[in-house]
């Protein structure tokens, strides 16, 4: 399981180190993709496989499920670790999310998403404001 917060550095070549206490879960063929928010995320190849069995299974005729299946699959790209334990992320991808010198690398229990230190900021503020997040809550029926 993804937990936590840390943040680190895009180098010039565009590389993210991984937080240590990740890199076994990523260490084989790990999936990075837009993923929701404006955030990238980075699937183990197992999960990653496991989200594309349930998009599969989602109706071809349904416009949500095909703009969704294009939004995720069409900018995936597979990862390599490298010994210093980074990956490079691919320079559509960082402009996309607007990854330039700095990463905030997010837990996100069955995936990791990186996002930039100001839209991180802004989202965990809106979050976790008590009222917003006991709305949310009531919405999920916790």
């Amino acid at each position: 399981m993804f937990i936590g917060e840390y943040r680190h550095t895009v180098d010039d070549k565009g590389r993210v180190a991984v937080p240590a206490r990740f890199r076994t879960q990523l260490a084989e063929a790990p999936v990075v993709t837009r993923w929701l928010d404006s955030c990238l995320a980075i699937f183990p190849r197992v999960e990653f496989e496991r989200l594309a069995e349930r998009v599969a299974a989602l109706p071809l005729g349904d416009a949500n499920a095909r703009t969704f299946r294009r939004h995720v699959f069409a900018h995936a790209f597979e990862l390599e670790l490298d010994r210093q334990g980074r990956v490079l992320v691919p320079p559509s991808l960082r402009e996309w999310a607007g990854l330039t010198t700095e990463a905030v690398v997010v837990g996100g229990h069955d995936h990791v998403e990186l996002w930039t230190p100001e839209a991180w900021a802004s989202y965990s503020a809106a979050m976790s404001a008590p009222e917003v997040l006991a709305e949310h809550l009531q919405s999920l029926g916790f």
